[in-house]
């Protein structure tokens, strides 16, 4: 399978670019596990979802830790069949039978009440796509049941759902929303966009 994540980083302030290249010290615990490609649009992370949701938290913690409005945005995408398979994206939380719903749904309620705090709030939102199946707005409306119920749901928006809280635990559930919803070895995307910091938040 092929999993990973187009993202750009923007934070609001003469010094983006320090900020965003002291932000990417924090992608050094990372490097070994994930493929990085960087151009003037993006930055391109391969690799298992238990290492790219961490990296990307990380990254955008450091960045927002200036204290500077910053906006992290990103396409994540596993399963595409336009992507050929990759090593470095072997993980045990995709592939194998796809069990039930409500199963999938207080598992990724239990893993992210274990969630260390990162003390940076943060406000997200974002849309799930199951691709190919008959069924998938079942999966949907089970990762919303999830949202609802994970701590961080704010409420829902026209396309997309609003998350808040802490970063650690919006990424985390975000996370959950991508590897445990929809078929197992299934084509899913993600559109997110993070903020922290924000002058109107509300």
């Amino acid at each position: 399978m092929f999993s990973g994540a187009q993202i750009s980083l923007y934070p609001m302030t003469d010094d983006f670019v320090g900020v965003i290249t002291g932000a990417l010290g924090a992608l050094g615990l990372y490097r070994e596990k994930l493929r990085i490609e960087t151009d003037d649009i993006s930055t391109l992370l391969v690799g298992p979802p238990e290492v790219l949701f961490p990296a990307m938290r990380d990254l955008f913690v450091a960045a927002s830790a200036s204290g500077k409005h910053c906006v992290l945005h990103a396409t994540i995408s596993r399963g595409c069949p336009g992507e050929p398979d990759d090593p470095i994206c072997v993980s045990p939380s995709l592939g194998g039978p796809r069990i039930p719903l409500d199963e999938r749904k207080a598992a990724a309620l239990a893993a992210i009440s274990e969630t260390a705090k990162s003390g940076q709030p943060v406000a997200a939102q974002f849309s799930l796509y199951v691709m190919g199946t008959d069924d998938h707005m079942d999966e949907i409306y089970g990762c919303i049941d999830f949202l609802k119920r994970s701590g961080v749901f704010d409420h829902s928006k026209h396309f997309c759902t609003k998350l808040r809280g802490d970063a650690a635990v919006v990424f985390g559930a975000i996370g959950e929303s991508f590897t445990r919803f929809g078929p197992p070895a299934g084509h899913i995307t993600l559109d997110v966009t993070v903020s922290a910091n924000s002058p109107s938040a509300a």
